[in-house]
């Protein structure tokens, strides 16, 4: 079955190609991107079936030689993720097609979305089947490439902007990567992760230990993991719903995937254990003091999607099967939940005409399926018993309680504080957004505009400001708040308009099937996540019990058997 193990990619590609040709053939664009997707589903069904029952599948791609050769390795850990974007992006696609993308924006050459959208999960699907650190660096420039053209869509002032600082911070972890792959090929010869894995052991620990730290900064910046986060609050939330929901979803996850594989397969004996240890801590925390303050749900549910990068990495630097299998069972959880999430806020942003707190009310009462299908992956993402981000949360610090050292007992702490935060801001965002009612949100909107047009209250506005709270007759008012209360302002939206705004009317737009369907089927998936979860942490203990150990990825990409020295039947699939 090793012919399959290139389709994820070439697929995508070849797809993106046609769907050029065919711009002027929107029907049938769509109709070549789901197929795409549904065969690429398919196929990552089978390679996790058969990497489980058969071991890793690997292909060697051209004639080169195995030192600078490019090899695709599906082990269990890469198939399991190349199932869970397929059908990830599949959904979001559905999603897409539903809301139009981006017909009401005049600017935006639609036709550019379907082969972009393919180029990205060719970009995904080659960065998770990457046997090598170059063609790991080839993924991760088909993805800047392609989230660029996906961000700046409309070529609105805002996304241009969130696209700029997306693009550079991006450039700038291509030319560290660039840097790093240099300096690793001088030491040893291959950028081939089997090889690799054999020859840094055999380095100067100084010279291991400056190829670990690159890395690590490379991938960090890729994954959004404090400090190197500060880029993606306020590049997601500008892009169009399905496009910040697969990004939220997949891109920073790819990055979370090379820093596991690195450390696993390259540095298994990792002296930066308490460096990532204090790394977790700090983008738990961080992120989630960062969702607390925000006023708008996008810009809250980014900062969440920070802290809980702090999770993933928490189990990595934790280490051992029940680590690694906890990380790879809270990387699936998190993809969905996460890309559930942001698809339903689009609905909100649609139905309500806004994603600001200060501005929606109501929603329970007149769309409460919308209402539900928030709770659901809200309550899943704060980790409430018996979802899986409670069964995810749980063996994460069951593991890093096993390490028994203070600073292990201080991030427990840590998680469990950041869980209770999250279901803080969640609660907070759903109190305010479905529960209130829409005269609670107006009053509360008026008021915050009268602040505006009161000179004493001004003059200790900027007396305070960098306190970042304002005191007021009101009581004490977050100063994000008035800013947007002022932004509310600039935009003269009196009490008429705000009501048409929250309630139901003639010119209220309304949710369509198509884009309903997509998100109530990955927020069912969410729930379903919660079913198979005994049987998915076995699948993540075996993939972990594979990383660990080491010799069945480098046995078949080598074709090596260690034990004997002799080859495999079959020569890695060459």
């Amino acid at each position: 079955m090793n012919w399959l193990v290139p389709i994820p990619v070439i697929l995508p590609l070849l797809g993106a190609g046609l769907s050029l040709v065919l711009s002027q053939r929107p029907r049938i664009q769509l109709t070549l991107s789901v197929l795409v997707l549904l065969t690429i589903s398919v196929v990552a069904g089978i390679l996790m079936h058969q990497a489980d029952t058969l071991g890793p599948q690997t292909l060697w791609v051209g004639a080169w030689p195995e030192t600078i050769g490019i090899v695709l390795v599906a082990d269990r850990l890469a198939a399991l993720m190349l199932l869970v974007s397929a059908l990830v992006t599949l959904a979001v696609l559905g999603y897409s097609i539903g809301q139009g993308m981006v017909e009401d924006e005049e600017s935006a050459p639609l036709a550019v979305y379907h082969p972009t959208f393919l180029v990205l999960v060719a970009g995904v699907s080659n960065a998770f089947l990457a046997g090598d650190l170059f063609n790991l660096f080839v993924s991760f420039e088909m993805l800047l490439f392609a989230s660029y053209v996906l961000l700046t869509l409309g070529g609105t002032d805002s996304r241009i902007r969130a696209g700029t600082i997306y693009v550079l911070v991006a450039l700038l972890s291509s030319i560290l990567f660039l840097i790093t792959l240099a300096v690793t090929y001088a030491a040893t010869g291959t950028l081939t992760l089997a090889h690799l894995g054999l020859r840094l052991a055999e380095l100067d620990p100084g010279v291991s230990l400056m190829i670990q730290l690159l890395l690590l900064t490379t991938f960090a910046i890729k994954a959004a993991v404090f400090p190197l986060s500060f880029w993606l609050p306020d590049s997601y939330p500008t892009a169009p719903a399905p496009v910040t929901a697969v990004f939220a979803g997949l891109l920073t996850k790819v990055g979370v995937y090379a820093i596991l594989r690195m450390q696993m397969v390259l540095f298994p004996e990792s002296p930066l254990r308490n460096l990532l240890l204090w790394v977790a801590l700090l983008t738990m925390i961080v992120g989630i003091l960062g969702a607390i303050a925000q006023s708008d749900i996008k810009r809250m549910l980014s900062f969440t999607l920070v802290s809980h990068i702090g999770y993933l990495v928490l189990g990595i630097a934790v280490g051992g099967v029940n680590g690694v299998s906890g990380t790879i069972f809270y990387v699936v959880h998190h993809i969905t939940v996460q890309t559930a999430l942001f698809l339903v806020i689009g609905l909100v942003e649609r139905r309500a005409g806004s994603t600001s707190l200060l501005r929606v009310g109501g929603l329970a009462r007149v769309a409460p399926l919308l209402a539900v299908l928030f709770f659901v992956p809200a309550m899943n993402l704060a980790g409430i018993p018996p979802f899986s981000g409670f069964i995810g949360k749980v063996g994460l610090l069951q593991a890093t309680i096993d390490l028994g050292t203070p600073l292990a007992w201080a991030l427990v702490a840590g998680g469990v504080v950041t869980s209770l935060l999250t279901l803080y801001a969640i609660a907070k965002t759903w109190s305010v957004v479905f529960w209130r009612t829409p005269e609670e949100a107006h009053q509360a909107l008026v008021d915050l505009n009268a602040l505006d047009t009161k000179a004493s209250i001004t003059r200790r506005n900027r007396s305070t400001e960098h306190r970042g709270h304002l005191h007021t007759p009101q009581g004490v008012v977050p100063a994000a708040s008035i800013a947007e209360a002022q932004r509310v302002t600039d935009a003269d939206v009196d009490e008429r308009d705000f009501h048409q705004l929250i309630e139901a009317g003639d010119d209220t737009p309304h949710l369509p099937r198509s884009m309903v369907g997509p998100a109530s089927a990955l927020v069912a998936a969410t729930v379903a996540l919660s079913v198979v979860a005994g049987p998915l942490f076995a699948y993540a203990d075996r993939a972990g019990e594979d990383l660990i150990d080491g010799r069945p990825y480098t046995e078949a990409v080598l074709g090596v058997d260690f034990e004997d020295s002799a080859p495999l039947s079959g020569g890695g699939g060459r």
